[in-house]
């Protein structure tokens, strides 16, 4: 028998506690699966004591997602030195190490997690998981913007910037799903996709055109985006003649 006393907690540590363990729980297994009697048992503690600390299973599921939210949103910071298309890959590199370790949460987190709480006004209520990852969405956009030194983006490099970010989430989701693609690769394909969204931007708008060449006048040879530039020459003289024309 134990005979040692286990420490009391203080209100604040106890819940950090229990939003840690179903943290824990909820990225190995989809929230629903997971009871209030396995966040006591991991915890150490009563059933009864988890609903003294949470109102039920719901508001501490939403804590333990706010927690995810905060620490995916922190993932997208990355000091504004260097190459931009290295520090894009550092980020992906940091994302989906998150995604990889939080795979069943992440997922919820992006799809909204649980539908309202019961008794709610369908009509009126907003879904707290849906504001979470909205400002997960909106960190990650101001962080690009910040990279790229532009504090009032034009119509068209706001799109880019919030397509990319949405497809670095979409990519991510099916990943996740059988993970048949190295994740290294993926990692620096959403660099190069970046790269070929402004290219493109580019193509129709002079504004663009010279946000992009201001990016590439930085990238060494040997980077994301220089590597990119170099598979895209590579692929040049397997078209076709006719169609170079």
């Amino acid at each position: 028998m134990t005979t040692g006393v286990r420490r009391r907690m203080g209100v604040e540590e106890r819940r950090r506690q229990l939003i840690g363990v179903a943290l824990e729980l909820f990225s190995h297994r989809a929230p629903e699966d997971v009871s209030i009697d396995e966040i006591a048992a991991a915890a150490g503690i009563s059933r009864p004591l988890v609903y003294h600390y949470f109102p039920g299973k719901q508001s501490l599921y939403e804590a333990a997602l706010r927690r995810a939210a905060d620490e995916l949103a922190a993932r997208f910071e990355e000091p504004h030195e260097g190459p931009l298309g290295a520090r894009l890959l550092r980020v992906m590199g940091r994302f989906f190490a998150f995604v990889d370790e939080h795979g069943p949460g992440f997922s919820a987190l992006m799809r909204g997690g649980p539908a309202v709480p019961a008794g709610a006004d369908c009509s009126r209520a907003v879904s707290p998981t849906n504001a979470m990852i909205d400002e997960v969405r909106q960190a990650a956009y101001e962080q690009v913007l910040a990279h790229l030194g532009v504090t009032d983006p034009p119509a068209r490099l706001e799109l880019i910037v919030r397509s990319w970010v949405s497809l670095a989430e979409s990519t991510a989701l099916l990943w996740l799903d059988g993970r048949r693609i190295p994740r290294a690769e993926l990692e620096r394909q959403l660099v190069h996709d970046f790269a070929a969204l402004a290219a493109v931007s580019a193509a129709y708008d002079e504004e663009m055109a010279g946000i992009l060449l201001r990016i590439l006048a930085d990238e060494p040879a040997d980077g994301p985006l220089g590597d990119l530039v170099g598979r895209l020459g590579m692929l040049m003289p397997k078209v076709p003649a006719q169609r170079r024309r």
